[in-house]
């Protein structure tokens, strides 16, 4: 029942949220293109690739917190307190690696379809990248540099949101469960700062996914390259 709970909850959190928040999406993927944000749509058609989000977002979400919180649940009676943070860095590693099963392809998809000055559909974008470059190196591009992405993300992340919990609970509420808007002030500081620290990380996973499939298969564009190559073209800006 309780994992039932987590796999709901997890997915209707989840597509709640992509829904609301998909311009911003919009916004920072073509501003992390390589062509430049007016070049790739600038203010324009700001819900372009919301299809494939609205079908992945529940099914991602529910596998990352069905998968975290099962850790978390079954970890915590048994692992002494002082080690729960490498739980938490543990479990939430573990579900990016899930969700991430999920979330490649429908990334890919999605950020092509934000970022192209044509009309051409999700589905169209998703076949073409199945016939013309495979599985590997067409609809699951960038697999690794978005678990090398995610995965700090949240190491980062889910320790400073369970600290900032259990601590606020402790000092503040006398223990006393938080309130949904406690935990979603201590989710946007700990997400906020993981974000931050992070970015480079995500601008060479959406170079990456977005790049000429003829440069992909030279196998010279990696995590480390890409990012050598902004530096040396952009700047820390880029």
């Amino acid at each position: 029942l309780i994992l039932s709970i987590f796999l709901k909850a997890g997915g209707v959190a989840g597509l709640f949220v992509d829904m609301v928040l998909f311009p911003l999406d919009t916004f920072k993927t073509r501003l992390q293109s390589k062509q430049g944000f007016k070049k790739a749509g600038g203010f324009k058609r700001i819900y372009k690739g919301v299809g494939p989000q609205a079908i992945g977002s529940a099914p991602q979400a529910a596998l990352f917190f069905l998968t975290y919180e099962s850790i978390k649940y079954y970890s915590e009676p048994v692992v002494p307190k002082k080690t729960l943070p490498l739980v938490y860095m543990f479990g939430a590693s573990v579900a990016e690696v899930m969700a991430c099963l999920v979330r490649v392809p429908i990334e890919v998809v999605k950020q092509r379809r934000q970022t192209q000055l044509g009309n051409k559909s999700s589905l169209r974008i998703a076949l073409a990248a199945y016939k013309y470059e495979g599985i590997r190196k067409g609809l699951y591009r960038g697999f690794g540099s978005t678990i090398i992405r995610e995965v700090p993300f949240s190491v980062i992340q889910f320790p400073i949101l369970e600290y900032l919990k259990s601590t606020y609970r402790k000092h503040f509420k006398n223990n006393i469960p938080l309130e949904s808007w406690e935990v979603a002030v201590c989710g946007s500081i700990a997400g906020g700062f993981s974000a931050a620290v992070t970015t480079p990380l995500d601008v060479a996973k959406t170079r990456i996914m977005l790049a000429d499939r003829k440069i992909v298969s030279s196998g010279k564009m990696t995590v480390l390259n890409t990012l050598k190559n902004i530096y040396t073209k952009e700047g820390l800006k880029g």
